[in-house]
């Protein structure tokens, strides 16, 4: 067995010094979202001015909700992006035949069954678990609340990707969510904020010092 420091990536980004205070703190990977009813949305220009000043081995993930392939592909030319995420009710055929890595984020409620992540695994990178959530503040249902779920309903999965833990996040819990869930990255927006988009320096030295001290045995 192989222990592993847990990765870190941290979402919403929206300023440059804030990229570089994540990877001053250790984040792994840096997420930019390009849906533009997300409170943290950046247009793909100002995007790409912050990921073409980022130093070498920083991931860059762009994030999507129900967006047309052409339109990620562009973006993702335009922005110099490493990997996509996809957030919204893509099914595994949806996932297929991009030109980048693909993370796919779904959802889990009380009614999930770890079965339906199985249907995606031959079509992506890694799977994104997230809290629903609906109304201000969210995806309109698609995650990105801030609000955790039962990690319990995750506990003792076996995965043949990597699975990245989302949702609720924060420097309070992280160690908690860690020892439950095992996952192999965790990704954190509003936890480490002033304010949607605006990071707070601390709270993500904070976080990645707090997620990385704890390591998860494959």
């Amino acid at each position: 067995m192989t222990a592993l420091s847990t990765r870190v990536k941290i979402c919403g980004f929206t300023r440059k010094e804030d990229t570089f205070n994540a990877i001053a703190a250790g984040a792994d990977a840096l997420g930019f979202n390009f849906w533009p009813q997300s409170k943290r949305y950046i247009t793909p220009e100002a995007a790409r001015h912050i990921i073409k000043s980022l130093p070498p081995f920083i991931v860059s993930v762009g994030l999507f909700v129900n967006q047309q392939r052409d339109e990620i592909e562009g973006i993702a030319r335009c922005t110099g992006i490493n990997m996509l995420q996809l957030h919204g009710d893509e099914s595994p055929a949806d996932c297929e035949g991009y030109s980048l890595p693909v993370i796919k984020g779904l959802r889990v409620d009380k009614d999930f069954n770890p079965e339906v992540l199985k249907a995606y695994k031959d079509k992506i990178a890694a799977y994104l678990v997230d809290a629903p959530s609906m109304g201000f503040g969210g995806f309109g249902g698609f995650g990105g609340s801030g609000t955790s779920f039962d990690w319990n309903l995750l506990r003792g999965v076996s995965l043949s990707l990597p699975l990245i833990l989302a949702g609720g996040l924060t420097p309070a819990n992280i160690v908690k969510a860690i020892n439950i869930v095992k996952p192999y990255a965790v990704d954190v927006a509003s936890g480490v904020e002033t304010a949607p988009g605006i990071k707070d320096s601390v709270a993500m030295q904070r976080f990645v010092a707090l997620a990385k001290g704890s390591t998860v045995v494959l």
